[in-house]
């Protein structure tokens, strides 16, 4: 028979790696089951390390956003029905239009047709689908209800999607704001004030200082505009590399919770998207310390990734959950107490997902309150500085009329 190689999570949340001899991939994950574990991975021996990082980063990819939640909400309903797994999955092949998820619902289908089970299935696609979505899927084949996992993971992602959706539409227009009236503003500095800046040489007249300052700007505006280009490109290029660095992301990461207006929004944020993480987990019957290792690689503020990673240790040493959490005093109070109540009523999975809800709600109407005060401020604030411009440069004409009149 030929050697697998696995990677597992205990009752405790460890991870074990080893080596099993078994006839497929689905039998090595079905003896990790029965031994109490939660299969990660199982490949064979010879795939060695899987693919080059490259190829997967260029691969595009076949599931992701509202086709991944039809695709999941579809899946769970045909079962839901009645209908096999593997006729369910051949009826959704013919469903997406892009033959890259034709081809991978194909490959998905014959995996299970050939005796694997779904999760291990889905697993072979390296990258295409989550490690939250699999291990939830492999939870559901644990259960004995896959259907209902398949639902609950659905509305998962639909949730998630939401927010994420959210964020994005809450920033696009004072993005949009900020970028046009920034190009207006170094044509009229770059192109209209030097314009002027010449008709007042050609008259020898004597300019106010703040209209010599402004005109100065607009020749350098004029004869450098490249280095305003490319130095906030490469500040941008070095920022992003510095944040590669773990410990510099970590440290940003902190101090952008305290920052006084982003750091609650962030905050908020990250507890919603760990609490329906969690939540969702535990009701389909993922451990907890299975659980904290996987919500902790969707949170991607790093410094409360690592107070979750700190409290898995503080529950693995059996403290509650409520209290780990709050011991890096980053997470909202509200979420703590509410989890709090949770574990001291025996529904911990329940008050997660409200919390996620919560916060959720919490989340949309800050960056409601955001916008509507960024959008008046940013416009307030472009047009003083428009406004500045335009009277340093015609307050000279004024002058001159004056004179001349």
């Amino acid at each position: 028979m030929p050697l697998y190689r696995y990677k597992a999570l205990n009752a405790r949340g460890e991870t074990l790696d080893g080596q099993m001899e078994a006839a497929s991939d689905g039998e090595v994950v079905q003896r990790l089951q029965e031994q109490g574990h939660l299969p990660v991975e199982a490949r064979l021996a010879s795939e060695g390390g899987g693919e080059p990082a490259w190829r997967t980063l260029f691969r595009p990819k076949p599931f992701s956003g509202q086709r991944l939640v039809q695709f999941t909400q579809q899946l769970a309903t045909l079962l839901a029905a009645g209908q096999p797994l593997d006729r369910a999955l051949g009826i959704l092949l013919d469903l997406p239009e892009d033959a890259t998820a034709r081809r991978t619902i194909t490959e998905i289908r014959d995996a299970v047709r050939g005796g694997s089970p779904l999760s291990a299935a889905l697993e072979r696609q390296h990258g295409t689908f989550s490690r939250l979505y699999i291990n939830m899927v492999r939870a559901g084949e644990a259960g004995g209800s896959l259907h209902e996992t398949l639902q609950r993971l659905a509305d998962y992602l639909e949730r998630s999607r939401a927010l994420r959706g959210r964020v994005i539409n809450a920033l696009i227009y004072p993005i949009i704001l900020l970028a046009m009236v920034g190009l207006s503003l170094l044509f009229l500095l770059g192109y209209v004030v030097p314009q002027f800046g010449a008709m007042y040489d050609s008259l020898d007249a004597e300019l106010p200082l703040f209209s010599q300052v402004v005109l100065g700007i607009g020749l350098f505006v004029r004869d450098w505009w490249i280095l305003l280009l490319v130095v906030p490109a490469l500040a941008l290029w070095w920022f992003d590399r510095r944040l590669r660095d773990p410990a510099v992301r970590a440290r940003f990461d902190a101090w952008l919770l305290g920052v006084r207006f982003a750091g609650p929004l962030v905050a908020r944020l990250e507890t919603a998207r760990l609490a329906r993480t969690l939540g969702t987990l535990l009701r389909n019957g993922v451990p907890l310390l299975a659980a904290l290792g996987i919500g902790r690689n969707v949170l991607g503020n790093r410094a409360l990734a690592a107070d979750v990673e700190a409290a898995a240790e503080e529950v693995k040493g059996g403290a509650g959950l409520a209290a780990a959490l709050g011991r890096g005093k980053r997470f909202p109070r509200l979420a703590l107490q509410m989890i709090q109540v949770g574990e001291e009523s025996g529904a911990l999975d329940a008050m997660l997902l409200k919390t996620a809800d919560t916060f959720e709600q919490e989340t949309a109407q800050a960056l409601d309150r955001m916008l509507a005060a960024l959008v008046p401020v940013v416009t307030l604030l472009l047009a003083g500085i428009v406004m500045v411009v335009i009277l340093a440069v015609l307050i000279p004409i004024y002058d001159l009329t004056n004179v001349i009149g």
